[in-house]
C-alpha cells in the first residue's frame, strides 16, 4: 500500500511542522519512506532520524539517486558496456540534480566528458575537482554542434524555470540548445540520446522517431530500477 502527499500543502507542514517530526510521524505508519524534497541534504538529514529506510527522490539541485542508477542500467543496455564512453551532458548543469548524480557516477568508469551549457549554468566547480581528482578528461563547450559526432550518450536536460527568481534570466538561456534529428546526421551508429524529462523545447519532436532517441525506454526502465530498489530494501523476493 502507498500514502503519501506530494504537496506539502496538505500535510501539517502547512501548520509549522519540522522536517523531524513529519519524517517521525509518517515513520509510524511505514515501512518506506521516498521523499523529494527542496532542500540539498534533506534526505540525508531525514535517513540520520528516521527509524525507516529513506530513499532520495530528489533533494533540491544537489542529486537524483534513483535517477542516476536507471540511467546507468540505461546506458549499458544500450553500450553494452559502462567503460570508456563519451558521454555529453547538454542544458542546466547547474542545478540539474540528474546529471550530478551521473557524472559522480560515471567516474568510476573512465569516461570522457563534454559538457555544454550557457556560461550562467555551467557544471559546479565541485564536481569538476572530483572529475579532476579520478583524472577524467572532460571539456567545456558553449556549442553542442561540434561534440555530437564523437559521443556515445548525449544526455539533454531541460533548463528549469523553478531554479530562476528573475524569470529575465530565464527568458535569456531556455532555449539555448535545441536539438533535433538533423543534428544527428553524422553520429555514431551506437549514440543514443537520453533525457531524464519533462522535456520543454530542447530535443525537436523530430528526434523522436530517429534510432537515436531513448528517453522514453529510459523513463521505463525507470519502473524497473525503482520496483529493485524498494524490494531491495524491503526484501522482497517475488
Amino acid at each position: 500500500r502507498i500514502i503519501g502527499f506530494s504537496d506539502p500543502g496538505s500535510s501539517s507542514v502547512q501548520k509549522g511542522e519540522s522536517l523531524k517530526d513529519t519524517i517521525l510521524t509518517v515513520a509510524q505508519y511505514s515501512d518506506l519512506i521516498v521523499m523529494r524534497h527542496p532542500i540539498e541534504g534533506s534526505a540525508r538529514w531525514a535517513s540520520e532520524v528516521s527509524p525507516v529506510p529513506i530513499v532520495n527522490a530528489g533533494d533540491g539541485a544537489n542529486q537524483h539517486p534513483t535517477q542516476c542508477l536507471l540511467d546507468l542500467f540505461t546506458i549499458k543496455e544500450t553500450q553494452h558496456r559502462l567503460d570508456n564512453l563519451t558521454l555529453t551532458f547538454v542544458g542546466d548543469l547547474k542545478y540539474g540534480r540528474t546529471v550530478h548524480s551521473l557524472i559522480q557516477a560515471m567516474a568510476n568508469f573512465n569516461p570522457t566528458i563534454n559538457l555544454v551549457s550557457p556560461e550562467s549554468l555551467k557544471l559546479p566547480n565541485e564536481y569538476k575537482l572530483m572529475l579532476k581528482k579520478h583524472n577524467i578528461k572532460y571539456h567545456e563547450h558553449n556549442e553542442l554542434a561540434g561534440v555530437l559526432k564523437d559521443s556515445d550518450i548525449v544526455y539533454v536536460t531541460r533548463v528549469q524555470r523553478e531554479r530562476f527568481s528573475d524569470p529575465i534570466e530565464y527568458e535569456k538561456v531556455k532555449n539555448a540548445y535545441v536539438l533535433d534529428a538533423s543534428m544527428l546526421a553524422d553520429t555514431k551508429p551506437n549514440l543514443k540520446v537520453l533525457h531524464p524529462l519533462p522535456r520543454v523545447n530542447e530535443i525537436s519532436v523530430d528526434v523522436d522517431d530517429t534510432d537515436k532517441a531513448y528517453y522514453f525506454q529510459q523513463a521505463l526502465n525507470g519502473v524497473y530500477t525503482r520496483m529493485a530498489i524498494i524490494s531491495l530494501i524491503l526484501g522482497l523476493k517475488n
